[in-house]
């Protein structure tokens, strides 16, 4: 195994953007370089660069989720973007959404760590949990697929009129184009790319904005939403 560089200390500016929050999000990052490195949730390299890279990248999407509302975080990983956006805004209802089990065990030992009672931690892939968990107004995504396919994924788990919020790199016009036709088709009304993180990271955060009418998935998921919210209550029943 290779092993992890030094964790360095945390920036200045870290502790105006965790605030009260300061001491959890060292000892998220202190996770992170630990147990999440040798449980291969994140690579060793990446220790160096936690703070920059990770931590207030992901905090800074907090400039664009709106307030009080409910987010799934899909294909969560070690926790990024969701565990960074539930440091910083507490009046959110999040859930970190997981397929692996390895993940989704670190997962949960960070919220409980933390005591961060708004964070729910689910195992399973999104289109598993279409109607079985209700649907959110905010999906957010960091390094999980690319546009197209990962809309296929978060779009269907949103409420009317949500939106999908996806960090993403220098390819993030370039995806946007390339999935015009499937965002549109998943019930799409409008998509925009935001800069976040002014004055915090550098470069700043490009975040894709995917907004929903009132289909959110179109049509086909539409139906299999309706099919799965049938058998549910038959299950309940029983």
């Amino acid at each position: 195994m290779t092993e992890a560089a030094e964790l360095p200390s945390a920036p200045d500016v870290a502790r105006e953007v965790f605030g009260d929050r300061f001491d959890d999000a060292v000892r998220y990052a202190e996770l992170l370089a630990e147990a999440g490195v040798q449980r291969g949730l994140i690579g060793p390299r990446e220790v160096p660069r936690l703070w920059e890279r990770h931590l207030l990248n992901c905090a800074v999407l907090s400039e664009v989720v709106p307030e009080g509302v409910t987010v799934c975080d899909v294909g969560s990983g070690a926790g990024l973007p969701g565990i960074p956006l539930a440091l910083v805004r507490e009046d959110l209802k999040i859930t970190l959404l997981e397929p692996l089990l390895r993940r989704t065990n670190f997962l949960t030992e960070v919220v409980e760590l933390l005591g961060l009672d708004h964070v729910t931690v689910a195992r399973g892939r999104a289109e598993e949990v279409m109607g079985s968990m209700p649907p959110v107004h905010v999906v957010t995504a960091r390094a999980v697929a690319p546009l197209d396919r990962l809309a296929t994924w978060g779009i269907p788990l949103l409420r009317p009129y949500g939106e999908m919020l996806a960090l993403k790199g220098d390819t993030a016009e370039e995806e946007l184009k390339s999935a015009a036709t499937a965002l549109s088709k998943l019930g799409a009304v409008g998509t925009s790319i935001l800069q976040v993180g002014e004055g915090v990271v550098d470069p700043l955060s490009t975040v894709v904005r995917v907004e929903v009418g009132e289909s959110p998935g179109g049509v086909r998921f539409a139906a299999k939403r309706a099919k799965a919210a049938r058998t549910g209550r038959t299950r309940r029943r029983r």
